[in-house]
């Protein structure tokens, strides 16, 4: 039973999903926001589980960091437990003067560097990587219905953490509109528009690349937690 990186049986993992790429984000999402939690995946340290929220079955699997690891769990997810809505629940780093430290974002496309669609699409085709429509509609809702804030945004999901052309990158993505960067949404939404399963990004702004200010690693752990109910609230 199970697939080569989750030991759940059929069943035991809900049809919608928050995505983090921290297992301990979601630990703490699962003991902080859900209720009656079962554990059901501890392998490679990438925890998941699955609870109750405001009545409706909900599961919080961590991912991983980078557009292979995010593809990895989301493929199983959802080709061999039928999981529908999924919402990764991340950080990212911002170079826009339009987004601070701590503001959160609803990513409604993103662009890339990765070398993935060129394997899985070949030369000549550029596949556009965007979020489930009516996932998105649901989040704005449940931001707006819980008196929050926050930003529609083209995202950027970066291969290298640590590139030594990123300041190029920032300059020239800035200027067709896109205000953050992180490593997993691409491929989430590509394996979305795959698979028809619905596909959406809440991030929280956890370092501002030019100015340097950033969170600590317990802040992006434990303390975004409005993403974290509005994506309990749309998914």
């Amino acid at each position: 039973m199970g697939t080569p990186h989750i030991a759940a049986k059929k069943g035991d993992i809900a049809s919608r999903i928050l995505l983090p790429g921290d297992p301990l984000r979601a630990k703490f999402i699962a003991d902080n926001f859900l209720e009656d939690v079962k554990c059901y995946n501890t392998i490679r340290g990438m925890l998941g589980f699955t609870g109750t929220y405001k009545g409706k079955q909900v599961s919080v699997q961590g991912t991983g960091m980078g557009q292979p690891s995010i593809g990895i769990y989301a493929s199983e997810l959802i080709q061999f437990y039928g999981v529908k809505r999924l919402i990764r629940t991340g950080t990212c780093g911002t170079f826009s003067k339009d987004l601070k430290v701590r503001d959160m974002v609803l990513v409604q496309a993103a662009a890339t560097d990765s070398g993935i669609p060129l394997s899985r699409f070949g030369a000549g085709i550029t596949f556009p990587a965007v979020a489930d429509y009516f996932l998105l509609s649901d989040a704005v809702k449940a931001t707006q219905a819980l008196g929050y804030e926050a930003k529609v945004q083209t995202t950027f999901s970066m291969d290298l953490f640590y590139d030594e052309h990123g300041d190029s990158k920032f300059e020239l993505l800035s200027k067709y509109g896109v205000g953050c960067s992180e490593m997993e949404c691409a491929e989430l939404f590509t394996l979305g528009a795959r698979h028809k399963a619905q596909t959406l990004g809440i991030l929280t702004v956890s370092d501002d690349i030019i100015t340097g200010e950033g969170c600590t690693p317990q802040e992006r752990e434990q303390t975004f937690t409005r993403m974290m109910e509005v994506a309990l609230e749309a998914i």
